[in-house]
């Protein structure tokens, strides 16, 4: 039996997962979680194969929650089904450390499909721990052919990305820190190293990248 855990702040999101997963004899759900800081939680407590997990939750987002989990748990799938299309994280958050990206609009067997290929490999070294969708395939190949880098936001680490997106919606240096778990003078050091690989001058500008290229709402 695959062991899944599932990471989504809506309760019909989970049961509706949790539902179809019971319809397929080698899936178990084994634990829910509606936060980043629930799913760090989870795979502490709990023996799982592959974790089906939500990006954009309130507190803890998933994107925060990523690389703790990874950190904590290296053996564990952590396939990314978000409502996001893929263009905008996928390529991202696989490089970050996650195992595949889905859109939550896609076939329902898709994610079952994702979920056995990613436990798959996690018992076979040999075939890697990821699962890519058509969608992810395409912009791997386009990234494969583009001359230069990909977009600006492609290029930041993991914690850069993460400082990223809190300043584009808002968020103090101050409320940054705390939710990360850095100083301040930190988080503008983060702050000053994204702003230049962006060449972007302000928090407004990182605002407007942000929304331009939906990675926010």
């Amino acid at each position: 039996m695959i062991k899944v855990g599932i990471v989504d702040d809506h309760a019909i999101v989970r049961s509706g997962l949790k539902q179809f997963f019971s319809e397929q004899v080698d899936l178990r759900v084994v634990g829910e979680a509606a936060s980043g800081r629930e799913a760090i939680d989870l795979v502490r407590t709990t023996e799982l194969d592959v974790l089906v997990m939500d990006l954009s939750m309130p507190g803890q987002s998933g994107i925060d929650a990523l690389g703790m989990i990874r950190a904590k748990a290296p053996d564990v799938g952590i396939l990314i089904l978000s409502g996001y299309p893929e263009e905008h994280y996928a390529m991202n958050l696989i490089r970050q450390g996650a195992s595949g990206y889905l859109n939550k609009e896609c076939e329902p067997m898709e994610i079952v499909n994702a979920i056995r290929t990613i436990a798959l490999g996690r018992r076979t070294i040999a075939l890697g721990r990821r699962y890519i969708s058509p969608a992810v395939a395409e912009l791997l190949a386009s990234q494969l052919n583009r001359k230069e880098g990909g977009a600006p936001h492609e290029q930041l680490s993991e914690r850069e990305f993460q400082v990223f997106l809190k300043l584009a919606k808002g968020e103090t240096a101050g409320d940054i820190a705390k939710a990360l778990s850095l100083s301040v003078k930190t988080v503008s050091t983060y702050r000053t190293r994204l702003m230049e690989k962006m060449n972007l001058a302000s928090n407004s500008d990182l605002t407007y990248y942000a929304l331009k290229n939906k990675l926010i709402d």
